[in-house]
């Protein structure tokens, strides 16, 4: 496909309300659905980032070859919900995790875009990076066929323990499904670290939005 072509048709998804609203909303048309998103401003884990948009267009067009249907799927950095509203139109069984300070938006946007419109109603829990995984998210029920994560790369400090939270979440057989932007050489040696622990394939690429989409699946540890 032409990059260009199919990066215009990603984020020609999103509109803006015509008119004035009593509360700034952005539109996303996924799934048949138009869903309304409400920002934060306050916070970078509370805007729709062009990531999210290229894993949910993924997520859309490829529903056959990466069924959601009945699914256990996890999102890490959910911020909006964007990612999770779609997976939960596509009808997986959704947790969507953010920092506490962004849980209250999240679960308002979940909760008017999907109720009585998916087979599952989404969850919402807490999730700091590499913070008592083992209280919160015990090993031996991490049961997702899918992990979700948007644009969760970026210039923070806490690298290391995304590496650690990607890890303690998949099994085996955890399909990762991944959209990141290149801003700086910060992503390129995460990248690196996280080859490490898991087979990487890169399945799109848009030079245009500075995005990549991976999957990745965790390293056999049998043949490590």
């Amino acid at each position: 496909h032409d990059d260009k072509q199919v990066a215009a048709e990603i984020m020609a998804r999103r509109f803006i309300p015509a008119g004035i609203t009593a509360v700034p909303w952005e539109g996303f048309n996924f799934v048949g659905r138009e869903i309304r998103i409400t920002e934060a401003t306050d916070s970078y884990g509370a805007v729709v980032w062009s990531s999210a948009l290229v894993l949910c267009y993924f997520l859309e067009t490829n529903a056959k070859q990466y069924n959601m249907v009945d699914k256990n799927v996890i999102e890490i950095g959910a911020g909006t919900g964007l990612v999770s509203i779609v997976a939960s139109l596509l009808g997986a069984r959704v947790t969507a995790t953010d920092l506490p300070e962004l849980l209250g938006n999240l679960q308002y946007n979940l909760s008017r875009n999907t109720k009585m419109k998916c087979k599952h109603l989404p969850q919402v829990k807490e999730l700091s990076w590499g913070v008592a995984l083992d209280e919160n998210f015990p090993r031996s029920s991490n049961n997702f066929d899918y992990l979700l994560a948007a644009d969760v790369v970026y210039a923070h400090p806490f690298l290391e323990e995304l590496l650690i939270t990607f890890d303690h979440l998949c099994k085996e057989t955890t399909i990762i499904l991944w959209a990141m932007k290149f801003r700086l050489e910060k992503e390129n040696k995460f990248v690196d670290r996280f080859k490490e622990l898991f087979d990487l394939e890169e399945i799109s690429n848009f030079p245009s939005l500075s995005i990549k989409l991976y999957k990745a699946m965790k390293k056999n540890r049998r043949s490590a």
